[in-house]
């Protein structure tokens, strides 16, 4: 089981969340996925690690951003 999070911009309602966790549990090896509305915060549970760019695009697919990592 692999953990990762990200910080997911322009979400500002509980619709915007639901987007956001019904396209990343749609990609494949995807376990679980928590959204914190009010930080940003998307954390992914997966059987082993998934490819960021696969994150990144299961997230615009529904209409947001994910922030890069300082």
């Amino acid at each position: 089981m692999t953990t990762a999070t990200y910080t997911v911009t322009g979400m500002t309602c509980g619709h915007c969340v639901s987007s956001v966790k019904e396209e990343i549990g749609e990609v494949p090896g995807v376990t679980g996925v928590e959204v914190d509305l009010a930080t940003g915060i998307v954390t992914v549970e997966s059987d082993s690690p998934l490819d960021t760019a696969t994150i990144r695009a299961a997230v615009e697919e529904a209409g947001y951003e994910v922030v890069d990592k300082q």
